[in-house]
């Protein structure tokens, strides 16, 4: 055996270790069958993302931690009702739905496509990048007490209506940790979010921190909907993972999402948006032959991680060739 098959071996070997500790051995909650996992977890991101748990610092190595790290998180206490102001009348003059809207440039959003169905909505602030222009335009001060808290890399409205759930799932990468703020909640029990089996209630003013790679869901059992801030903000890490989270978080950004055409669309988002008669296609596949549908969708997954680990074998075939 070659340098290079000896070093990509050992690539596979850790990133089958990433996924089987992932699904088996992180955390307290597992997914019932390997088949949930694989539908809820994105796996294939097991071994990135396991080499920043590894560089997150001990203190932050938690399912829900609070919010008190991220400096200038108390610009944004103070001033909730500011912020609850903006996103009400946001909401209330249709643009969450129309951010949404079969059809619109928002429509189709890689990340969080499954929760539309749920009837959960989101208003985009930023996505690691400058201010979306519409959140600039509609929703200016939100905007600028975002900008005090340098750690905030990505920002949002979502909005949960009464009797809706998210159902267990877990987020694709780890290159942040997810803040919640209550703007405008039941504020009551009966509305929570459970991460890894500890469950939180949102409060008006109340915030929290919480690791979205770990298995989570969200039900609104009350009568009234819950509408909140939501941010992805820096993870604490040491050097190494910062440096290699410079490069990992290109990925996210090529998710950004627009609310209109005011706002950028990442690469990613965009190639989403080009397959989407397939995957209408895909489904009608699944209905009425699901065998066939099985195979396809098999073999689509199998061409994908080739793509994927082709790039991979590359660089490490020619730093072989350098060490030799």
């Amino acid at each position: 055996m070659n340098l290079a098959s000896l070093m990509l071996a050992i690539i596979l070997l850790f990133a089958c270790t990433a996924v089987a500790y992932v699904y088996r051995f992180r955390g307290v909650v597992r997914y019932t069958r390997f088949t949930q996992y694989l539908r809820k977890s994105w796996p294939v991101f097991a071994p990135f993302n396991c080499l920043l748990y590894m560089a997150t610092h001990r203190s932050a190595r938690h399912a829900v931690m609070e919010a008190d790290y991220l400096e200038g998180v108390s610009a944004l206490r103070r001033n909730w009702r500011r912020i609850r102001g903006e996103a009400l009348a946001l909401h209330e003059s249709g643009a969450f739905e129309a951010a949404s809207a079969p059809g619109s440039v928002g429509f189709h959003d890689l990340g969080f496509r499954t929760f539309h169905k749920r009837g959960w909505r989101k208003f985009y602030l930023k996505w690691y990048g400058e201010p979306h222009g519409s959140a600039v335009r509609l929703c200016p001060d939100t905007v600028k007490l975002l900008s005090r808290v340098p750690g905030i890399r990505a920002a949002m409205f979502s909005v949960l209506p009464a009797g809706a759930e998210l159902t267990l799932h877990s987020d694709p990468l780890a290159c942040s940790l997810r803040y919640h703020m209550g703007l405008q909640t039941p504020e009551s029990d009966e509305c929570y979010i459970c991460v890894d089996g500890q469950r939180v209630s949102w409060r008006n003013g109340g915030d929290f921190v919480f690791d979205e790679t770990y298995p989570h869901f969200a039900r609104n059992d009350s009568d009234a909907p819950r509408l909140i801030l939501m941010c992805d903000v820096e993870r604490p890490m040491n050097l190494f993972g910062r440096s290699f989270n410079r490069l990992y978080s290109l990925l996210a950004r090529a998710m950004a999402v627009p609310n209109t055409d005011e706002d950028p669309q990442g690469v990613v988002t965009w190639l989403f948006a080009r397959v989407a008669p397939l995957r209408t296609l895909g489904g009608h596949l699944k209905q009425a032959n699901r065998p066939v549908y099985t195979v396809l969708k098999v073999l689509l997954n199998t061409a994908l991680m080739a793509l994927f680990l082709l790039p991979t074998y590359l660089v490490v075939a020619f730093f072989a060739s350098v060490i030799e």
